[in-house]
């Protein structure tokens, strides 16, 4: 079933780990052009580094910056906050620069968070090179009809009490 469609302009959400914050900066300073057609939501410090390196970009070149929105921090809520904004079909797509050698205190949180990416089916890098290849897709730019899991069945189980 096709519930959503992906406009042209997409909301994206960018998280970074401590530990790959300078390779998300990196990667937005490298593609602010083509992130500044869409808005941006970023989980906390992730959100204040992105915003003043697209706003020192958009400086720059005398354009105008993308609307970016910041939620709390990642482990003091943000990363939830994400999940729910996801599954009310706010967010069209999740890049989010994941430290696998790191412990996180919220590891549960970015669990959850990647789990209901998959179930809202929508598009979610966890390192630079899958964030190169969306961003570089023709459909980053187009309206796209992800194809959602029908869970009717599960919502309607009969539970046992």
């Amino acid at each position: 079933m096709n519930a959503k469609i992906l406009k042209k302009k997409k909301t994206i959400a960018l998280v970074a780990h401590d530990n790959r914050k300078k390779d998300m900066i990196e990667w937005v300073s490298w593609n602010w052009q083509e992130l500044a057609h869409h808005s941006l939501i970023c989980t906390g410090t992730t959100g204040k580094l992105v915003t003043e390196a697209i706003n020192a970009k958009a400086i720059e070149n005398d354009v105008i910056p993308p609307d970016i929105s910041c939620l709390k921090s990642g482990p003091l809520g943000g990363d939830q906050q994400l999940g729910a904004l996801i599954s009310e079909g706010k967010i069209d797509m999740l890049i989010f620069f994941w430290d696998p050698m790191q412990a996180q205190p919220h590891d549960v949180d970015v669990k959850a968070l990647l789990r209901i990416s998959t179930v809202y089916n929508i598009p979610t890098a966890l390192n630079r090179s899958t964030a190169d290849f969306i961003i570089s897709s023709k459909l980053f730019h187009q309206e796209y009809s992800p194809i959602l899991k029908d869970y009717s069945t599960y919502i309607k189980r009969d539970v046992e009490l």
